[in-house]
């Protein structure tokens, strides 16, 4: 069985590899990449494979019996893309495609949801087997402002008391192994999020309490939080949409309680604690 992998030179792409390397021959994994040069230290074969650019997609696919496409990172152009692979995909003979969605996007107040929905609509459409991951929020989100935190005193964000049920990005590839190695999986949809759920004002305590710096939460309406990125140095449009999606924390959007991901990959998700330690590491 080959398995293929979009995406392999993101963050979670490259550990999926990494964790497929352990659980199956290199031989029969191929890393797909927009620049294959750089998916070369992967350890595995690699081949062009550009959503937006149909002509390498077929040929990449060729011999797959696997595919985990993993959603483009180009919001607003993720419906045409994803659906220029599966079709692809279903050219190549491609037996099973496994998905990376988004948690609750039938029902998501989030601007994301309506495109992962496109591309399950062309998953149903398309004859082949499929495996829907609905991932959750990485917790890697938010570690990413723990030094302006550090610096400033202070996390900003517009969740309000929404509950993030986050998991890290190994907790998610380990979730994607599973599915692309194990058995009984085509057909489902998973809705995968972390064990523990918790509010930015607990994520400022817990970085508190690692860091011994006093550390606060501050909620802002959803305008000025955007403002605010943008006085960071986002651009506009991302620093609206990140603005938004904290919004939709705030309605519940990133909680889910089901624990399907631990079930699936067979250990507790990584508590948000050790993901505070390893990112002040």
């Amino acid at each position: 069985m080959t398995i293929a992998i979009t995406g392999t030179t993101g963050q979670l792409g490259r550990r999926v590899v990494a964790k497929l390397k352990a659980a199956v021959p290199a031989g029969d994994i191929v890393a797909l990449a927009r620049t294959p040069a750089k998916a070369a230290d992967l350890g595995v074969a690699a081949r062009e494979a550009d959503y937006a650019r149909p002509e390498t997609l077929a040929p990449a696919l060729a011999g797959i019996a696997t595919l985990l496409l993993i959603s483009s990172s180009e919001v607003g152009q993720r419906s045409v893309q994803h659906r220029n692979v599966i079709a692809a995909a279903r050219q190549a003979g491609v037996g099973r495609i496994v998905y990376t969605s988004l948690l609750h996007a039938d029902t998501s107040p989030l601007s994301l949801a309506a495109e992962h929905l496109d591309t399950e609509a062309a998953l149903a459409e398309s004859g082949l087997a499929v495996t829907i991951l609905r991932n959750g929020w990485y917790t890697e989100n938010y570690l990413g402002s723990v030094q302006g935190a550090l610096a400033s005193g202070t996390i900003i964000g517009s969740a309000g008391d929404g509950r993030i049920s986050s998991a890290t990005r190994d907790d998610f590839a380990d979730a994607a192994v599973a599915v692309l190695t194990g058995a009984g999986h085509e057909g489902r949809r998973y809705e995968l999020a972390g064990d523990e759920s918790w509010t930015l004002a607990d994520l400022a305590a817990e970085l508190s309490r690692q860091s011994g710096k006093a550390i606060a939460y501050t909620n802002l309406p959803e305008a000025e939080y955007a403002a605010a990125l943008v006085g960071f140095g986002l651009p506009e449009a991302l620093a609206r949409a990140i603005a938004g999606w904290d919004a939709g924390a705030a309605q519940g959007a990133l909680f889910d309680g089901g624990r399907q991901l631990s079930a699936l990959i067979g250990r507790p998700t990584t508590p948000l604690g050790r993901a505070v330690a390893a990112a002040l590491a």
